[in-house]
Parts: structure tokens; sequence; C-alpha cells
């Protein structure tokens, strides 16, 4: 007989759908392979829930339209309790803060958390604390594989190595595919900055407003996630960010102003570009240097001949140096970006928990026959 698991989906947007659609696709396969039933009781958006009513497991497309009511996630609590629902998972594939704020009393109320979301990993340190502590109080877990490069495995393959008491030394490499993107191509073409953040923008590469990939925030919000893996009492402010834009071309432009003034970063890219050593090309990376504590994001010049110079594409690439390893980094690559591997990636962290929880009952059943 399969365990059901029972999740509670927040956000229905590009991940959430996909994850969906890919959770019900393959829903007999993880039946019949790891004798797991993944259901989906409720379903959200940012202000309605849909409820599952009994026989109609899973059809949130026919139903969300029709039945959603407003909600608050004292309902959603309220509701798994009166169904008396066990073997619960959250999963945040929202942008709310106001959602991560409910992740201690969803803990507090059996569920386990799994977070597309990077927010309850890069606020102030005391959140952070008070998060793990709750976990540990409740027995519950908290996956998020998906926040550094997508469905790649830099955060299972960092606390691996963390957890055998690997000394990490150095973290390093390019953490945003929109940005891999550019810098890939700018290397190799006669084109203008402006023309392949243009074309990156049409093939939804970056944000709707692409300032969020050129600040630099969403790299820097990486590499936050990565050091406080490490154990790192590292906050916000502790992050040296080189923004990619310009004094008068910034976040304090309007979108109006910013639309017509890309021009303004052509002539600063071309000559950093030409004034390059021979056989180099530009890349925007995260660098974390574990023994000082010091995280920058910033862009640099690189070897043709290096892992980071070879890029191609949108890939991302993240470089791991550890004592044992010395020189030679470890080298995790790929895609890390876009809905369906980040959808997979959070699949793959709903399955690891399920897994989990089946060996713990297994363990228990057999304790009290």
């Amino acid at each position: 007989m399969s365990l059901r698991i029972n999740i509670v989906l927040f956000g229905i947007g590009n991940v959430g759908s996909t994850l969906l659609a890919q959770a019900i696709e393959s829903q007999n396969f993880f039946r019949q392979r790891y004798g797991i039933d993944l259901r989906f009781p409720v379903i959200t958006n940012s202000t309605v829930a849909f409820f599952e009513k009994d026989g109609n497991p899973n059809q949130w497309e026919v139903n969300f339209e029709r039945s959603a009511v407003p909600f608050s996630v004292d309902d959603i609590i309220d509701y798994v309790k009166t169904q008396q629902l066990e073997n619960l998972v959250a999963v945040d594939a929202t942008a709310s803060a106001e959602l991560v704020r409910s992740y201690l009393p969803l803990v507090q109320n059996g569920f386990h958390l799994v977070a597309a979301s990077k927010i309850a990993n890069t606020l102030h340190g005391e959140f952070y604390d008070q998060l793990r502590k709750t976990l540990a109080k409740f027995d519950r877990q908290f996956l998020y594989r998906t926040n550094v490069g997508a469905g790649l495995p830099v955060i299972n393959t960092l606390a691996d190595l963390h957890r055998v008491g690997e000394k990490i030394t150095q973290i390093r490499g390019v953490f945003s595919g929109s940005l891999s993107y550019i810098f890939n191509r700018f290397g190799r073409e006669d084109l203008s900055f402006s023309q392949i953040l243009q074309a990156a923008e049409k093939a939804g590469y970056t944000e709707p407003d692409s300032r969020e990939d050129l600040s630099g925030n969403d790299v820097a919000r990486k590499l936050l996630v990565l050091a406080r893996e490490l154990g790192l009492s590292i906050e916000w402010n502790d992050i040296s960010i080189h923004s990619l834009l310009l004094p008068d071309l910034n976040e304090k432009n309007s979108k109006q102003e910013y639309a017509i003034g890309k021009e303004l970063l052509d002539g600063p890219y071309r000559i950093a570009k030409l004034t390059q050593t021979d056989g180099h090309v530009l890349r925007y990376i995260g660098q974390l240097d574990v023994a000082s504590k010091k995280l920058e994001v910033k862009l640099v010049s690189e070897p043709e001949s290096s892992p980071l110079g070879r890029l191609t594409g949108a890939d991302n690439l993240v470089e791991i140096y550890t004592e044992s390893y010395g020189q030679n980094p470890i080298v995790v690559q790929g895609a890390g970006a876009g809905k369906a591997v980040t959808a997979r990636g959070v699949l793959s962290d709903i399955l690891k928990i399920a897994e989990s929880v089946k060996r713990t009952e297994a363990v228990w059943n057999k304790a009290t026959v």
C-alpha cells in the first residue's frame, strides 16, 4: 500500500503549475517505484485556495477557478486538522515574504517545508536561526535545493561535503542564467552590450525588469544561502555587490528612462572587453572566501580556456574548492534556470522528504509489532 503525502502548494505560477503537471504525470511511477502517493489537497495562489473535495484528487485545473475561496494560513492549518491529514509538506513556489512569516506556525503544526523561494534563507540571521531551531524541535525538514542553480545539485553537494567534515575554502562561479547568457554572447560576438541585453529580455532570460539581474542582488542572495549553509554568520550588508548598472542608469530611473537609456551601458562594457588580456572573457561571478568570510559579487576577466571562460548558453557553473581537493575544484555545471528544471528540483525535494517519512513509519511500525 502506498504512503500518502499531503502537499499544500502555495503558488501556481510558472514553477507551481509545472510542478503540478510533473507530479500528476509521474504519479503512477512514484506509487509503483517508491510506494509513495503524492496528493495536493490544498492549492493556492496569492489570494484564494482550492480545498480538495472527496473523489476529485489532483483535478486542480478543473476545480480551481470554480471552487477556490479566500484563505489564510490558519484556515489551511484548521483544514488539515479537521481532515486528519498526515505526512504534510508545505511547498512555497511564491515570492511572498508574507508567506515566509508563516513558516514557523506551519512547522509547529506538523508541516515539512520545501521552498523555491530564497527569502527565508536570506532574511536576517535571527529569523534564520529561529527557523532551524523550530525545525529541530518539531523534527521537521526544510529543503531548498533550487535556491541555487535551480535543478543543479549545488546545495546538496555543498551540504554533503560540509556534513562529513570536508573543509570548504572557497566557492566561486556564475550563478545567474541571464548574466551567463549575456556575457557568453558578449565575449564571442561583435554586438553591443545593449543589443545582447535586449535579446536576453526578449528570450525571457531576464526578469521583466532586467535591472533586477544587472543589480547583482540575485547572485548575492544565492551566495548568502551558500555561506549560511556552511554555518557562517553572514548578513546581507556583509556582501560586497558591484552592480552592472551605472550611476546614471540604475534602479532610480523610471522604467521608461531605463528602457530608452540602455545604450549608455555600451561604452563602459566595450572598454572593459577591449582592455582585457588577450584570450580572456568577461564573467559576472559570485565569490566566497570562507576563511575571511568575504563575499563578493563582481565582474571579472577569465581565461577563455578556464571552466568559466568556456561557458556557453545560459548555463550556471559553480566551483567548490576544498582542502582535500586543493587547487582542483569540484565543478557543478548546467542549466541554472527555467520553470521545468526548477519544478523538477522542487519535486526531488518533496520525494526526499516522502522517502524519509516512509522510512520513519516503517521503523515505527516494526517497533510496535
